[in-house]
């Protein structure tokens, strides 16, 4: 039997396009594998699904200045020590990488072992650790064609793997888990699975321009509940899991970052949306021209953060919802690739030459 072991966390974004390859990989006769962090959410999502998980040491890869960079190197050269070991013990026909910090040491590993190794990168440029990654990756795939010129020869345009259970869901129980009755469209607000402090402020802001109009249910990130906002039609959760095809199936309109993956998933559903893009300062812009690229298509509305007041979100929200069925239909008429289908066939390609 073939193996491969998968590698992405920090983010679900990192680790749903991995969970999305799963079915498909066991349907090839491949015996799966996972490497992520020690404590990120990756570890709870895959383990929920039964798949053999493998914690190493990590480090995060940050721009800015914090008295974890003196400390975090160290975490990553045992991290690297731990994804070399582990690479001698399972000894995988072909490595999959979705990305984040703790995929640097598993390709490297990956790599330096001569293991062919295929990494993922949604963004329409490369995060660090795809860059710090590419020397030791044996293809590229990319979300976006503008990112092929960025991989030195190694990218494969295949679009991102979308989980088959998000198409699966109903409004019906979308409602139940929200609690809503049904009788007002219903706003989601996705702001990742850690959260997005400035969207959840501005949301948070508009409540009483929205609540007359729409129920919101606010999916704000671990840890950044706010018991002291209260209000009819109002739900905040941390974030969900299984939930999520039937609360995206309830969603009327979706307020959310502009990570690749989640934009992707909103694009394949067909789900009018605002994007509230992470600002230039805060990132490497990346979400800035995911949002464009989505606006310039007619998909979705964006919403800077320094212009996301009170009254230009509820006023976005309005215009959005009212045109809803252009959006709907933008999508509609977008050219679809399977992605997890070329995807799986590339390693399943790459595992036979082994």
């Amino acid at each position: 039997m073939k193996k491969i072991v998968l590698t992405g966390g920090g983010t679900a974004g990192h680790v749903t396009p991995n969970i999305a390859l799963i079915d498909r990989l066991k349907e090839e006769g491949f015996e799966i594998y996972y490497i992520g962090s020690k404590t990120g959410i990756e570890k709870e999502l895959i383990e929920n699904l039964g798949i053999p998980y493998y914690g190493i040491s990590s480090g995060k890869l940050r721009r800015y200045f914090s008295m974890k960079n003196l400390t975090d190197p160290f975490r990553v050269i045992k991290g690297c020590s731990e994804a070399s070991k582990l690479m001698k013990q399972l000894k995988p026909d072909v490595v999959f990488s979705k990305g984040g910090f703790v995929s640097v040491p598993v390709v490297r590993a990956a790599g330096k072992a001569k293991i062919p190794t295929v990494s993922h990168e949604s963004d329409m440029t490369p995060g660090l650790a795809n860059k710090l990654s590419l020397r030791y990756a044996t293809k590229v795939c990319c979300n976006f064609v503008e990112t092929l010129e960025h991989v030195k020869g190694k990218g494969i345009h295949t679009g991102t793997p979308i989980r088959k259970e998000l198409f699966t869901g109903t409004r019906e129980a979308g409602l139940a888990y929200a609690g809503f009755d049904g009788k007002k469209p219903v706003i989601l607000v996705v702001g990742g699975s850690t959260g997005a402090v400035r969207v959840n402020e501005a949301v948070r802001e508009a409540l009483p321009l929205l609540l007359p109009e729409y129920d919101v249910l606010h999916l704000c990130g671990k840890g950044k509940t706010d018991e002291r906002v209260s209000m009819p039609g109002y739900v905040q959760k941390e974030y969900c899991d299984k939930e999520m095809k039937d609360v995206l199936a309830m969603a009327d309109v979706v307020i959310s970052r502009a990570g690749a993956n989640a934009i992707c998933e909103l694009l394949a559903l067909h789900k009018p949306n605002i994007l509230i893009p992470l600002s230039a300062e805060a990132s490497r812009g990346d979400q800035i021209l995911n949002a464009a690229s989505f606006e310039k298509q007619g998909f979705s509305k964006v919403l800077q953060e320094s212009e996301a007041t009170p009254e230009a979100l509820a006023k976005t929200v309005a215009e959005l919802y009212q045109n809803r069925q252009q959006y709907i239909d933008a999508m509609a008429a977008s050219p679809s690739s399977d992605a997890t289908e070329t995807i799986v066939r590339l390693l399943v390609e790459l595992s036979n030459q082994q």
